[in-house]
């Protein structure tokens, strides 16, 4: 996926959101004070938007779209105001296409990116309740598979930072139903075989949209 697309992506995606921030009308419920804590359920779909290149043989580093559920928890220190820490684990397929060699299947490797965010929620008391954040994010990457053309393959693990949009729909007292777009920045190091071949700066640059079920405590 190149950047322009993704980006029209995660346009399309927060556009509704901030929409109806704008347009729907708080309808009074009990949600969202302070102290409460938020767990939430959701399915994501983990869209990498890939931009790098070997340093030896040129191409275009590339890492596949995944689909992987998520635990996530948030605490309200005021109605307003809380910080979301998102918990998931996803495998990728990684290759660099178009090299002067050839495409390199490179094999897949197990990311965990925990997200923190800082959100504002404009309407805690609402039925509708749309919010805004931004955090860090810090990527490890565990349980490569080099597959059969390569001996070892190896990422750096590194910290970025994430934007998001969501929007919760109050069921009851207790239980919500939730969407969640976020975009991450981050990048990372590959190197194949000790350095035989390397893609510095690897930007993965996912996007990230969530859809799943809250329980306030």
């Amino acid at each position: 996926m190149n950047k322009q697309i993704g980006s029209r992506i995660f346009l399309w995606a927060v556009m509704p959101i901030l929409v109806i921030a704008i347009l729907v009308a708080s309808i009074p419920v009990e949600a969202k004070d302070k102290g409460d804590i938020l767990i939430r359920l959701r399915g994501l779909a983990f869209m990498p938007d890939v931009s790098g290149t070997t340093d030896q043989f040129g191409g275009n580093a590339d890492v596949d779209t995944t689909f992987i559920p998520e635990l996530d928890i948030s605490y309200f220190f005021t109605e307003h105001i809380a910080a979301e820490l998102v918990l998931a684990t996803t495998k990728n397929q990684v290759k660099v296409n178009d090299s002067t060699i050839g495409d390199l299947d490179l094999g897949t490797v197990r990311l965990l990116p925990p997200v923190l965010t800082l959100q504002y929620h404009f309407l805690p008391k609402g039925k509708y309740s749309p919010y805004l954040g931004a955090g860090i994010n810090g990527t490890l990457f565990f349980d490569g598979d080099s597959g059969t053309r390569f001996s070892d393959v190896d990422y750096t693990h590194e910290i970025g930072y994430a934007f998001q949009a969501g929007l919760d729909v109050k069921v009851n007292d207790r239980w919500s139903v939730n969407i969640d777009v976020k975009k991450v920045f981050v990048s990372t190091d590959i190197s194949v075989n000790g350095g035989v071949a390397t893609a510095p700066d690897t930007d993965l640059d996912p996007l990230i949209i969530g859809v799943g079920f809250g329980y306030r405590f």
